[in-house]
């Protein structure tokens, strides 16, 4: 018997370990139906189960349901048509900078081909922004570069400590460029994933130390209001940072320009 007084039907799947009542059901739904559409589950050009089925499935009511199935068509994982139902959109519709999402591909994407395209983007617009950093950054903005990389130089040993400067680093510079889009995306990319395994990769000593001479090479190119080389330097960085983490069969191509 469900906390709801309905006992399943028998053909119904197991509701999963959350359905233990957490805090918003519509979201915990959500983040379920989420990962069920992205690993096939619920195929591109078919229709969910409807809305009695995935009230027993969830052991939840309608308006649950219905609150999910919004959110769905708001990710642009589904469509709701008259007469047909619930409609799973195809990959190409499906709003990859949704957290949900993007988190659901990624970890059915064994080739680390999403990963790839995420670096490509981040690679772009932080170069873009470490160029103009070059010509606007003023002595704060320098000085907090210098203390930052002087510090992670201290932090090669503890991978968690050096990461949190790292982004800072990062932080600095896109704050310094005054392109507050171009760093919202980055910040919402790297949000999403700073913490993925997949993402992350190795952290041992002498990859942060690598790392950090990156590090140090934009900021010397920065310092030196180089624009053109303080890009160079953030590609060349971001790059070799990312095939030094990536560990996948498949093959990083899509990183040459």
């Amino acid at each position: 018997m469900t906390a709801s007084g309905r006992r399943p039907i028998a053909s119904a799947p197991a509701a999963p370990e959350w359905a233990r009542r957490p805090a918003n059901l519509a979201t915990a739904v959500t983040a379920e139906l989420v990962g069920r559409i992205v690993c096939g589950v619920h195929p591109s050009g078919t229709s969910l189960p409807p809305e009695p089925a995935l009230c027993e499935t969830f052991s939840v009511s309608r308006t649950v349901i219905r609150e999910a199935v919004k959110a769905l068509q708001g990710k642009g994982l589904v469509q709701v048509r008259q007469g047909t139902g619930t409609v799973v959109t195809p990959p190409s519709m499906w709003n990859t900078l949704d957290e949900l999402v993007l988190g659901a591909v990624i970890a059915e994407d064994e080739t680390l081909g999403v990963l790839d395209d995420l670096v490509v983007t981040r690679r772009l617009l932080e170069s873009d922004m470490a160029q103009v950093a070059a010509r606007t950054a003023g002595r704060d903005a320098v000085d907090r570069l210098r203390a930052l990389v002087d510090l992670m130089d201290q932090l090669v040993d503890d991978p968690r400590a050096y990461g949190d400067q790292d982004l800072a680093f990062h932080d600095t510079i896109m704050q310094a460029s005054g392109n507050r889009i171009a760093r919202g995306v980055v910040r919402a990319l790297e949000h999403q994933v700073v913490n993925t395994a997949r993402y992350t990769g190795r952290s041992e000593r002498e990859l942060c130390v690598a790392s950090n001479r990156g590090h140090r090479r934009i900021y010397e190119r920065i310092a030196a209001h180089d624009p053109t080389g303080a890009a160079e330097a953030m590609f060349s960085h971001i790059t070799e940072a990312w095939l030094v983490r990536r560990n996948a069969p498949g093959d990083p191509s899509r990183l040459e320009r």
